[in-house]
């Protein structure tokens, strides 16, 4: 073994001991197992070696610089006998299934938080925008008609999210044509479907378990625009709580929130259909993600962001594919929502008076439908009559 390695090792293995016996001197109650225990539960997660850490010894002073250490240095050390008796001894297993599972979600969630999204997720969510855009009514026909109409109308369903946290920003709005790449891979997707010779591509994706898995890739994107959103209004606004809602919102319920907008591009006008008049599922559980992953930011939300983002996605994957498997159009916040409404702001009535009003109601249609009935039966009487002279 060359000298250098086997000092580095060295090294590191005495550093690795020096920790151990800080984190033991510090709580006398925990001893040297659970000393030991406790630095692997607070380093490994994050994945830091005891080298990497500036070490301090016992008077206070700074020792020797943190260095490079190589990966056999990471190694377990040799356990040290267990301190305590038999109590202390039997209860070493189960401590170390629990500092094993408390583990597992560290890495698991920080791999998760660092995929990139193109090309793959992000051509998911252009073939679930425009796969969307095809079922409204009408749009087969402008496609027929204005192919220009068409594609702009799906551009705005695949990136209204930019285009609203721009204008809500004073950016731009048409700043996303300057990604070409995502533009062309759009477009490609926009033409595959609404022009491929016997309409292959849409057929073939429409096919369940193809759909499921396209609308959970498309709910994964949703995670990393609330952050993105987040962090572009942080870097404008510092610490604004409400902008960096309002943006992160936008950037991830942007086709949503415009919809109004991309339905005059087709020459639809719905004003009734307006997303802020009557929420659908993923605009609200865009708002929900954006006040948490704000209050996360802002160091209000006691939990890392990666993990935040693993169980935050992991919940909107689960809840569409269960919508779309049992073909339910119900929100899941429906009980919160009916609950905080008659709390907050009285939407629904007490039975006694829905039952007054419902016998006010009935009795004024009788009488009303009694005097249109007496009004008909003479108005053809007098037709009768005047038919007979």
């Amino acid at each position: 073994m060359p000298a250098m390695l086997k000092e580095e090792m060295l090294w590191a293995k005495f550093q690795q001991m020096q920790w151990i016996e800080s984190i033991s001197k510090s709580i006398p109650s925990c001893g040297s197992t659970g000393a030991e225990e406790l630095a692997v539960l607070i380093l490994a997660p994050f994945k830091i070696r005891s080298s990497d850490l500036p070490w301090q010894d016992l008077k206070g002073q700074e020792s020797r610089p943190p260095r490079w250490s190589h990966p056999l240095s990471a190694l377990p050390s040799p356990r040290p006998p267990a301190v305590g008796g038999g109590a202390r001894a039997g209860a070493g297993p189960g401590r170390r299934e629990g500092v094993a599972a408390a583990m597992e979600l560290g890495p698991v969630a920080l791999r998760f938080s660092r995929l990139p999204m193109f090309p793959f997720f992000d051509a998911a969510h252009y073939l679930a925008s425009v796969m969307a855009l095809k079922e409204q009514r009408g749009a087969v026909e402008v496609s027929r008609q204005s192919p220009i109409a068409c594609w702009f109308s799906a551009m705005l369903y695949c990136f209204g999210g930019s285009v609203l946290s721009s204008l809500m920003l004073a950016e731009p709005p048409v700043g996303f044509l300057a990604n070409g790449t995502n533009i062309f891979l759009a477009s490609s997707v926009w033409y595959l479907v609404f022009f491929c010779p016997h309409d292959m591509v849409y057929r073939c994706f429409s096919f369940l378990p193809l759909r499921l898995m396209v609308a959970g890739m498309k709910e994964v994107t949703r995670t990393w625009k609330i952050t993105a959103g987040i962090a572009h209004a942080n870097s404008h606004y510092k610490n604004a709580w409400l902008i960096m809602v309002a943006v992160g919102w936008a950037r991830g319920a942007g086709g949503g929130l415009i919809s109004n907008f991309e339905q005059l591009v087709r020459g639809v006008w719905k004003p009734e259909s307006n997303e802020l008049l009557k929420m659908s599922y993923p605009v609200k559980v865009t708002l929900v993600g954006a006040v948490l992953f704000t209050l996360q930011h802002a160091q209000n939300l006691p939990i890392a962001r990666h993990n935040l983002m693993f169980l935050y996605t992991t919940f909107l994957v689960v809840t569409k594919v269960t919508m779309m498997l049992t073909q339910s159009a119900v929100s899941p916040f429906a009980p919160f929502e009916s609950v905080l409404g008659r709390m907050l702001f009285g939407w629904q009535q007490t039975p006694s008076k829905v039952k007054g009003e419902a016998r006010l109601s009935s009795n004024g249609t009788s009488s009303v439908c009694d005097r249109s009935a007496g009004e008909a039966s003479e108005s053809i009487k007098k037709r009768q009559a005047k038919k007979t002279e």
